[in-house]
């Protein structure tokens, strides 16, 4: 009887959690749409594959220095979270850190821009230092800020409408994002103290997107409660029992990883096209508005069929379509100077579609976790995952340098494809999800 009691008080607990979960979805749709809108116009500003190469290339040209880019990105972007993962699972309140978190994105840019301001004419080397040092340290501020997206998307938004939040944040995000480009980013790039402007905008728009966190509207949950009654052998080990038990979250951490030559080979495209066919720097706006524009067109469809089919066919799709810049650029190194000029643009198409790939991959991890309280670790697993292979990214960088690039596209669009067909095996979770309730019933 008193066992009946507790089960029924947990229920309707649950209940109270999800109907309140319901009943603010609208404004916390808004108010997360709003906010990854303007984080993403001050992301333009800041574009992996094209600025943050740039900076780094205008200090010391270097496929070596180049090739750190990634692993500061990864280790901070991925690592870090692993360990913060636990303390975000048991707090209920998500808001305040986030944004703390992208209070701390601001700060790092505006400490750039000075940084830039006093060591860009005299000091090359240490600035380059100074920079990787700074860029570590986003990187790493920026993974706990991602986990802590996530983890706030699983809480207040239902599966079904994740690819709604995708599609309105994506699509007005490219949009606001191509008319600051076209408005302040072209001009900058031309200007030799543009660094300078560009780091301040990026700083501006962070803190501006700090400021939206506040006005999210959490329910009281059940999430302590979830964590207490975990068993004590996944909490002792809970990664790594998360995934010997789980066969899903193995085969979703081999896709994350072959992901990661995307992100590897995105920082020497730039240096290639720039080396092999003297690109001018002019081109630099039209590639970033290109891949902002694949990005935005990519979510109109990506979204609405995540929604109605499921992540785990997206997911498919969208790796394998991941795998165009590599063998496009490598194709285009065997044409004449004037095709390769003419159609290099072409490669940041396909390379739009790495952040949404990156969003599908962290919302179908969510659905995979079987309770709310697991959800932030399988995300960071995930992103752990896809960190391992960067160890390898500065040797890629060298490799690049020595043997030029040709070698490493090819061979990473074929790990990319491997992904590929690992990912043709994982299950849909809301089948599983659906299935379990028919036998229950």
């Amino acid at each position: 009887m008193i066992s009946s009691e507790k089960t029924q008080i947990k229920h309707g607990k649950k209940s109270q959690y999800h109907s309140g979960v319901i009943a603010h979805e609208p404004w916390n749709i808004a108010c997360l749409v709003t906010y990854q809108v303007v984080a993403r116009i001050g992301w333009i500003f800041k574009t992996e594959t094209v600025i943050m190469p740039v900076v780094l290339d205008t200090c010391i040209p270097s496929g070596l220095l180049r090739g750190f880019l990634p692993v500061l990105n990864r280790i901070g972007t991925s690592l870090f979270p692993l360990l913060v993962a636990p303390f975000v699972s048991r707090t209920k309140s998500i808001r305040w850190l986030l944004a703390g978190t992208t209070t701390g994105l601001a700060v790092c840019f505006a400490v750039l821009s000075v940084a830039w301001s006093r060591l860009a004419t005299n000091q090359p080397v240490f600035l380059a230092i100074t920079f990787l040092c700074i860029y570590g340290v986003f990187s790493a501020i920026n993974g706990c800020n991602q986990l802590l997206v996530a983890t706030l998307q699983g809480r207040l938004i239902s599966a079904g409408r994740r690819g709604r939040v995708l599609v309105l944040s994506v699509t007005s995000g490219s949009v606001f994002a191509i008319i600051a480009a076209l408005y302040a980013l072209g001009p900058w790039l031309q200007d030799p103290h543009g660094f300078v402007k560009i780091f301040a905008a990026t700083s501006f728009f962070f803190f501006a997107a700090a400021t939206i966190p506040f006005f999210f509207k959490e329910p009281e949950s059940v999430l302590a409660e979830e964590c207490d009654k975990t068993p004590v052998s996944v909490r002792q080990h809970s990664f790594w029992k998360l995934l010997s038990h789980d066969n899903a979250l193995v085969r979703l951490s081999i896709v994350a990883a072959s992901f990661s030559a995307a992100i590897i080979l995105f920082p020497h495209y730039q240096a290639f096209a720039r080396e092999r066919f003297g690109v001018a720097s002019h081109s630099l706006l039209t590639w970033i508005i290109v891949q902002n524009i694949a990005t935005g067109l990519a979510s109109l469809v990506v979204g609405p069929l995540a929604d109605q089919r499921g992540n785990r066919v997206v997911l498919i799709g969208l790796l394998g379509c991941c795998a165009g810049t590599p063998l496009f650029v490598a194709g285009l190194s065997m044409c004449s100077l004037p095709v390769g000029i003419k159609w290099f643009w072409l490669a940041y198409v396909p390379l739009g579609l790495n952040p949404i790939m990156l969003r599908i991959i962290s919302n179908y991890a969510l659905e995979l976790a079987p309770t709310v309280s697991l959800q932030p670790r399988y995300v960071s697993l995930v992103g752990g995952a896809l960190a391992i292979p960067f160890i390898l990214s500065p040797f890629i960088g060298w490799g690049i340098d020595v043997l030029g690039g040709v070698p490493f596209f090819i061979a990473g669009a074929v790990f990319i494809a491997f992904g590929t067909l690992i990912a043709v095996g994982l299950p849909e979770p809301r089948k599983i999800r659906l299935d379990i309730e028919k036998s229950e019933n």
